[in-house]
């Protein structure tokens, strides 16, 4: 990997005019003469996923992307264009900071001129990068998961104690705020359906695709192609389907007790190593079983939701945007899929930063990942295993990925 030009190894390039003075965004801020100012937000790893969510800062809040980092020279200028032209057409400047590689994160969280801070890095290292935001004291959005085993949960969680009441931390689980899915788990909640009593939930997805790296070492294929990597995205369950899994958590108030199941990698012939399918059953409090299931292959088909039973009717919710409940108090709607979903999400963070009323998701967000991770425990041992003996497990990937071979 080579520096961009005129920029170290370290990653460091400032083109703002020296000297901006610049503080951090508290309360008083916000409240004050400053009230309709950009709140000023730097992204931490400028791929897809970080870029989409950027967006819906940028495009839907008063948001000013100024920073940008990444291991990437190439994702990094490629960021920076599209930033810039949208910074353009509303006769602002365009991003004012860039770092480039390994450290490249500590860089952007120090760096004075930034408010907020998005983390979309590969999963792997969003604990250790929301350390460096948090010790840094800046508002912080980190994609989930909140971390790829138990070990990294375990600190996010404490991480989050320390933002408690300062700053805001939300987890990226941008389908809670998708219309279908909050509107079932509004009526869920008002008692519309009973008591629940199980549910039945599915993520089916197509392949995810990457194009080739020629001349890419191992290492920098692992990282750009992380979501086929199991110690870089904890495997598709933690990666992807902990959506359902998060929302079946939020329906029920509590996380799984036990999991018990079994998966394998039969169809895919990527180059990475995590399975294709999963087939699981979570036990929750009082003995409410939740059945799972998930694909991730082929090209035909792809279908996600979920649906709970309640001795008074059944409530489900789907991706496509349908959502309804059966049974005394019927429900019907059919929304425009999740469209809006990150516009929503963000809104409501930045919100909670000018109003001070500050967001903390950490504990959530961290526990709806190691609802996953048990899943994938179990899977894995095709065996039953409970949400102790996995926390007692202290499961650690750390050390497992050594950036200073890139």
């Amino acid at each position: 990997m080579k520096p961009a030009d005129g920029m170290s190894r370290r990653g460091f390039l400032k083109t703002a005019a020296a000297g901006a003075a610049a503080v951090s965004v508290t309360p008083e801020r916000a409240r004050g003469s400053e009230a309709n100012s950009a709140l000023r937000l730097g992204m931490i790893g400028c791929g897809r996923r970080g870029t989409r969510v950027a967006d819906a800062f940028v495009d839907a809040t008063n948001t000013r992307m100024v920073a940008l980092a990444d291991l990437f020279d190439d994702q990094l200028q490629k960021a920076r264009q599209h930033y810039a032209q949208k910074a353009e057409a509303r006769g602002q400047a365009g991003p004012e900071h860039l770092f480039l590689g390994p450290r490249a994160f500590e860089e952007l969280a120090s760096c004075k001129d930034v408010d907020v801070v998005l983390i979309s890095s590969p999963d792997y290292f969003h604990p250790e990068h929301l350390e460096a935001v948090v010790e840094a004291g800046k508002h912080v959005y980190c994609e989930k998961p909140a971390a790829v085993d138990v070990a990294g949960c375990k600190r996010f969680m404490a991480l989050g104690e320390k933002t408690q009441g300062r700053l805001s931390l939300d987890v990226g689980f941008n389908v809670r705020h998708a219309a279908p899915f909050s509107e079932m788990v509004k009526r869920i909640h008002e008692g519309r359906m009973g008591t629940v009593t199980g549910g039945s939930t599915h993520y089916h997805a197509r392949a995810l695709h990457y194009p080739p790296r020629p001349g890419a070492s191992a290492l920098e294929k692992r990282i750009r192609n992380f979501y086929w990597d199991r110690v870089l995205s904890g495997d598709v369950i933690v990666d992807q389907n902990i959506h359902v899994i998060d929302i079946t958590n939020w329906v029920l108030g509590a996380h799984p007790v036990k999991a018990a199941g079994t998966g394998g990698r039969r169809v895919r012939g990527d180059e990475g190593d995590i399975w294709d399918h999963f087939n699981l059953v979570f036990t929750y409090p009082e003995d409410v079983h939740v059945s799972f299931d998930s694909i991730q292959y082929g090209e035909h088909f792809a279908d996600v939701g979920c649906r709970y039973f309640g001795d008074q009717g059944v409530g489900e919710a789907y991706y496509n945007g349908t959502a309804r409940l059966f049974g005394e108090r019927e429900w019907h709607e059919e929304f425009d899929g999740l469209h809006d979903c990150d516009t929503v999400k963000v809104r409501s963070f930045v919100e909670s930063i000018r109003s001070g009323r500050f967001h903390n998701e950490a504990q959530a967000g961290a526990t709806s990942a190691l609802s996953a991770i048990l899943g994938r425990t179990a899977a894995y041992a095709g065996d039953e295993v409970t949400w102790d003996q996995m926390l007692a497990s202290a499961q650690s990937y750390e050390g497992m990925i050594d950036l200073r071979e890139l």
